[in-house]
């Protein structure tokens, strides 16, 4: 029966019901996700996506994010997907990877096309994440290569968008097996060794999500779910019950925009540097002994900012330059920057085999577990400084976040894009989303 308690849950979730800290969390991963996809305008393939959903899915019921666009809901998902992720500075959830960048802009676009309150986006947000953290646990148990997060998200896209159409459980359960027998093979290893725009291929999860909720309530049919497995019952019948999101979503810090693998290791590298009053100029080389996965990013100089994302080397230069990774570090104009590149060059990686085992650990959701990387510093009068274990930051359950915290990180990002008096609304209308009567009040803010 554990399907039938997902149905339930997508069909019957009302924020007024939701406990505090359920309703707590969801406005912190509103503001979250609002800032990474507003700094996410600012690439290239943002702007693509957003040129392409407009002028494919024409309508005027969504709002494009500051691309001066709108598009059908549809549409919208789409192009605010790509955005959301464009950075890669958005959320990671227990078992599973990125889910809010792509149930945001469901929830975002199908909410403000139906003028829909803020408390009914609020409560879409909070469905979408709880079946993301199941969903994702069971897809990644399933599938021997491993798929990213466009794949097992496109059926928690569908019931975002599921129980934003009110659809009745039997459709519920028909938007669920649509997308996910539609959902696209995305092998994230692939992306890893040759970084481009597909990314983890949300937009197209958010896409998929949508049209499979919009096609079950057509009468268009699909096979059942993952999630309908006996198999995997322990890991779904508890929907409604226990709410994994509220320890089980983990942010990636202020001044950190890039994959989460390369956290451990470029902030072991400016901590090392900090301590021991390290200049530039002394560093002879820089390893890095880390887990398979981030071995795979290399060392290579990036030509585009998903190379730049996805590069050890490139990421442990930014904090030892500037001491940070964001947008300035890793969007092309800062890419030729020749101290920059200077220090990415000194840099190489190695693998570790007890790294390895703790990073298997983390991926099944194991507290013991983490992504993390060990640094050395080799100077040119000969001494080595070494770094304890470094893992970023990540950990189940997540670490402590509070409203200060998130709040922080948002005006970072949002400084890349917007003045201070938007930045000042767009925070106050956050913490009171649930009270806000029509979605249309947060897009007006950022529709250009």
């Amino acid at each position: 029966m554990s399907e039938q308690e997902v149905l339930d849950f997508v069909v019957d979730t009302r924020w007024h019901d939701l406990p505090r800290h359920v309703r707590r969390q969801a406005k912190m991963c509103l503001l979250d996700n609002l800032g990474v996809t507003l700094a996410g305008a600012l690439t290239h393939v943002a702007q693509i996506t957003a040129a392409y959903a407009s002028r494919t899915w024409t309508g005027d019921g969504a709002t494009i994010l500051l691309q001066d666009q709108r598009s059908s809901p549809l549409g919208a998902a789409f192009a605010n997907g790509w955005a959301a992720n464009a950075i890669d500075s958005d959320d990671i959830i227990r078992y599973a990877g990125h889910a809010g960048g792509q149930v945001f802009p469901v929830a975002l676009a199908l909410a403000e096309a139906g003028g829909m309150s803020g408390a009914r986006m609020l409560s879409a947000l909070v469905v979408g994440y709880e079946v993301a953290h199941r969903v994702g646990r069971c897809w990644h148990d399933a599938h021997e290569v491993y798929q990213s997060e466009g794949a097992w998200g496109s059926v928690a896209c569908a019931a975002t968008a599921a129980h934003l159409m009110g659809l009745e459980p039997a459709l519920v359960a028909h938007a669920l097996g649509i997308a996910e027998y539609h959902a696209p093979n995305a092998p994230m290893m692939v992306d890893i060794d040759h970084p481009a725009m597909v990314k983890h291929a949300m937009g197209w999860g958010t896409m998929n999500g949508v049209i499979s909720a919009q096609l079950a309530a057509e009468g268009f049919t699909g096979t059942p779910s993952i999630l309908a497995r006996d198999r995997y019952s322990d890991w779904v019948n508890d929907i409604g019950q226990r709410y994994v999101m509220v320890d089980g979503v983990t942010r990636k810090r202020k001044g950190f925009a890039c994959c989460a693998w390369t956290h451990g290791a470029a902030e072991g590298a400016r901590r090392l540097a900090d301590e021991h009053e390290v200049q530039l100029k002394e560093i002879a080389g820089i390893r890095v002994e880390t887990f398979h996965e981030g071995w795979r990013l290399g060392t290579g100089l990036p030509e585009s900012t998903e190379e730049a994302q996805f590069n050890m080397a490139w990421a442990v230069a930014a904090m030892l330059v500037d001491g940070e990774i964001g947008p300035r570090q890793t969007l092309e104009e800062r890419l030729g920057d020749p101290e920059l590149r200077k220090v990415a060059r000194k840099v190489e990686v190695v693998e570790s085999e007890d790294l390895n085992e703790l990073a298997a650990l983390f991926e099944k959701g194991d507290q013991r577990g983490c992504w993390a990387s060990r640094v050395t510093l080799m100077l040119n009068d000969g001494r080595q400084l070494t770094s304890g274990l470094e893992d970023g930051g990540f950990h189940f359950p997540g670490q402590a976040w509070g409203e200060d915290d998130v709040e922080e990180k948002f005006r970072w990002l949002a400084d890349h894009v917007l003045d201070q008096g938007r930045i000042d609304d767009l925070v106050a209308l956050a913490w009171r989303f649930e009270k806000v009567p029509d979605v249309g009040e947060l897009t007006d803010l950022v529709a250009r």
